[in-house]
């Protein structure tokens, strides 16, 4: 292979420039892109399983903001290298735009604001969690090009005695030209991990549409549950591959993460299922048509409970005659 790899131009980082405001990065416009397919496809899966756009709404316009500060302050906690550095420099702290933001964080923080509202409106947590786990795998999906436009996220450099074999082993994976050029960082090529993780996360979302949601024994939060072990089993190789790790000790916290989400989360589904807990089927399950039994369930029991007061005050009426 005979190439010029001097002619490779990098990736802009900067999407705009106007003067002399701030400029836009890509990594921002591929998150808000990430977030309004994401936003897209659960209303619109939403209204099959009887879940208001305005319920997913209100859930949405506090969660995704406390979700991309959670995956901030998350990267910024777990940076030991450089935790001092954005003690000194706050500001820095909020300065997401620059890259550094660790998916972990956001998952946790959604999840409990998840959870506490649904919660608070007596609302069923696990199909919201199912919406929102699409979600997630949408916006990991197209949120990692803004990685790829700051050349970071990529793993080690490629194991090869030159560039012109470096090069090539990255086309025969059929990788396209122009990720291939940006993977080209300071005189070498490097893993797209950020690629990898994208394509993962593609075929996690394949099975969820076209798998999942249509077999009847999946139950409501079995697609969450899928997520996060199918998200969490590819990090641990990928994260392995990854030369900017956030590290506890000697340890990749993502892959700690991970590796304790698979475990949780398993032994999560095998103790319900045993229990035998709330076991509804997702592809039958209408958030609508449950709050209705739920509502004539409690009817019921205040029907039942009311007639059983009656009966004992008549009683206490005939002894006293």
């Amino acid at each position: 292979m005979d190439f010029d790899h001097s002619s490779i131009i990098p990736p802009d980082p900067v999407f705009l420039r106007i003067g002399n405001f701030p400029p836009i990065h890509w990594y921002a416009i591929f998150i808000l892109i990430g977030i309004t397919l994401a936003v897209l496809a659960s209303i619109r899966e939403g209204k099959k399983r009887g879940i208001s756009s305005e319920l997913l709404m209100d859930l949405i316009a506090v969660g995704i903001p406390l979700s991309i500060l959670g995956t901030r302050l998350y990267f910024v906690i777990f940076s030991s290298n450089n935790l001092m550095w954005y003690l000194q420099n706050p500001v820095r702290i909020i300065a997401a735009w620059d890259g550094g933001l660790a998916i972990h964080g956001g998952i946790i923080a959604a999840g409990l604001y998840a959870w506490w509202y649904l919660k608070k409106k007596d609302i069923p947590v696990l199909p919201i969690l199912d919406l929102v786990a699409v979600g997630f795998f949408i916006g990991q999906i197209v949120g990692r090009f803004g990685n790829f436009m700051n050349q970071e996220a990529h793993g080690y450099a490629i194991n090869a005695q030159s560039l012109d074999e470096q090069r090539e082993f990255l086309t025969s994976l059929f990788i396209p030209e122009f990720i291939v050029n940006g993977m080209f960082i300071n005189g070498n090529y490097y893993h797209p991990t950020f690629l990898y993780e994208a394509l993962w996360n593609f075929a996690g979302l394949l099975i969820v549409v076209f798998v999942l949601r249509r077999i009847s024994r999946v139950l409501i939060g079995e697609i969450a549950a899928f997520y996060a072990i199918w998200y969490s089993f590819g990090r641990i190789f990928i994260e392995a591959l990854r030369t900017d790790s956030l590290m506890l000790g000697s340890f990749r916290v993502a892959q700690v993460i991970s590796v304790a989400t698979i475990v949780a989360v398993a032994i999560l589904v095998i103790y319900r299922r045993r229990k035998e807990t709330l076991l509804i089927p997702y592809s039958t399950f209408n958030l609508e048509e449950w709050q209705r039994e739920k509502e004539r369930s409690k009817k019921k029991k205040y029907n039942k409970k009311s007639t059983k007061s009656n009966n004992k005050r008549n009683m206490k009426k005939k002894g006293r005659k």
